[in-house]
């Protein structure tokens, strides 16, 4: 299942930033704790969150999405790598 989820988030991790059809987006957190992400959510089945804002928006306010990886999403900058490993600690 674990797998399954990592494969769902893709590359998201806080400082990536990713495009696709519906905008260009930064992201700040990956909720990976079920219940938070239900909350987040309001989805009784959901795993996980990003959270994310719209890089477009001046004053984009971050929202929670639970939409999987696919290939029309386009990774623009990968995550920064101290971030990322400062994270996963």
């Amino acid at each position: 299942m674990r797998r399954v989820i990592e494969e769902q988030i893709g590359p998201r991790e806080p400082g990536a930033i990713y495009q696709n059809t519906d905008g260009a987006f930064e992201v700040l957190a990956v909720v990976r704790d079920p219940q938070r992400a239900r909350e987040l959510l309001g989805r009784r089945c959901a795993q996980w969150a990003v959270i994310i804002r719209d890089v477009f928006q001046a004053n984009g306010q971050p929202f929670a999405v639970g939409s999987v990886w696919t290939s029309s999403d386009r990774l623009v900058r990968p995550a920064d790598q101290a971030h990322r490993s400062a994270v996963r600690r």
